[in-house]
């Protein structure tokens, strides 16, 4: 213990999260905050345009939301009036976080402290915990910093309970624990992490608006509604089956590569999640997919596309269940794999989906696409060389966003590290 001490800076005290400043405390998260009430509306009960009350989803909360969440600025979908019950009033207010606890990947846990609520009324849904500070405890917006930093999420990472899909338990969160400084260096502390928030939410901007652009360039030139110059004539009309074949390749390789699909993240290796990994006996009932074959999810849910078609690109082979669709682009056919790539990402190939789609025997409406379906709906294309062009236009545009993603990466991992030492004491602002 001396020894321990010894090495401890002059001003600072131990705890259990290490060395912090002596004018700093510990607090548990579950003594200084209270659990309220969530609901498990579903997203085809939520929309976009009309509605007395808002409902914060943990989908929006995983891959949308910031650490703050400003409701002045932020999208947040309305309750259908169908689906509202009066019985669901534990409404949000400032200061409040909204923690998702399940998802597919690492992101479990992921937080967002609520702000500039106003008059609006909204809820706390599906598969979130609503989590309210103590008055006077914490400045505005310090909560939603502390709760996202990395010492913090360590804890949760400790904590994460299934393997396909993770997931927190409240008595688990409401043992977890922070560094608290005064009110004032709370302060001091909010204002310089915000400030990165702003170049952060400016570069987010930009890159939304290149992906806008190039999703009208999809509409137009994957449709022939635009040509490029030079380019003329009818395009043909074919099946999918014309051009792709099947795979059912068993996994007679013992290849531990397990992947699922993400519609963000394309190709997601299993084992990447807090080294959990599908049992390997398991494995021989999964299909072996080689680079540049493509996968299709093929459930969907009221006719939404819940999977997606993904070319696989980073990995030579790879595992997945056989419960996708997968499939290769003949070889002997005239067709770009890029333009291909493309096409399924537009889209459009999924508006033929919806069409094919079969009551599935799954319960809660799902629907199901079979194999014959799949390979039977129809797609136009153009010649190769026209193809190609268009892939070429479509691609550069793809490079252009992922250069302001990965300027957004390092402002983001910029902040990441200033949050880790600000937030625990190691870099003081006095």
């Amino acid at each position: 213990m001396n020894q321990q001490v010894s090495h401890i800076p002059s001003g600072y005290k131990t705890s259990p999260l290490g060395p912090i400043p002596e004018d700093w405390e510990v607090k548990r998260l579950g003594e200084v905050c209270a659990f309220l009430r969530t609901n498990t509306l579903s997203r085809n009960q939520l929309n976009d345009t009309d509605g007395k009350v808002r409902n914060i989803h943990y989908g929006d909360v995983l891959v949308k939301y910031p650490s703050i969440i400003d409701a002045r600025k932020q999208s947040i979908p309305f309750v259908n009036k169908e689906d509202y019950k009066e019985s669901m009033n534990d409404f949000i207010e400032d200061g409040d976080i909204v923690l998702a606890d399940t998802a597919e990947d690492e992101t479990v846990g992921k937080a967002c402290e609520i702000t500039n609520v106003g008059s609006e009324k909204i809820l706390s849904g599906l598969h979130t915990m609503l989590v309210r500070p103590q008055k006077g405890l914490f400045s505005p917006w310090f909560l939603g910093y502390q709760v996202n930093s990395v010492s913090y999420r360590k804890q949760l990472n400790a904590l994460v309970q299934g393997i396909k899909v993770c997931s927190l338990g409240k008595q688990a969160i409401a043992n977890t624990y922070f560094a608290v400084p005064p009110l004032p260096e709370q302060r001091r502390i909010v204002s310089v992490l915000s400030l990165w928030d702003t170049a952060i939410e400016k570069q987010t901007a930009l890159i939304e608006k290149l992906t806008l652009r190039k999703r009208g360039l999809m509409q137009q030139l994957l449709t022939g509604k635009k040509r490029l110059k030079g380019y003329s004539g009818e395009w043909k009309r074919i099946k999918l089956g014309d051009i792709a074949e099947r795979i059912t390749r068993k996994n007679e390789e013992d290849n531990q590569n397990v992947v699922t699909i993400s519609a963000q993240r394309g190709f997601v290796v299993q084992t990447d999640f807090f080294n959990k990994s599908v049992a390997s006996e398991t494995l021989d009932n999964y299909f072996l997919v080689h680079k540049d074959e493509f996968c299709y999810n093929k459930s969907y849910s009221n006719g939404y596309p819940m999977g997606a078609i993904k070319r696989l690109k980073t990995f030579d082979k790879a595992v997945v269940t056989t419960l996708y669709i997968c499939f290769a682009l003949k070889s002997e056919t005239a067709t770009s794999i890029d333009f291909f790539e493309q096409y399924c990402e537009s889209g459009i190939l999924n508006k033929e989906l919806v069409k094919v789609a079969n009551e599935g025997g799954r319960a809660h409406g799902l629907l199901n696409v079979t194999p014959f379906d799949f390979f039977n709906m129809h797609m136009s294309i153009p010649s190769i060389n026209e193809q190609n062009a268009i892939a070429s236009v479509l691609v550069n545009a793809d490079k252009e966003i992922d250069t302001q993603k990965q300027k957004l990466a390092a402002m983001q991992a910029q902040k990441k590290g200033l949050m880790q030492v600000l937030l625990t004491g190691e870099r003081r602002i006095l």
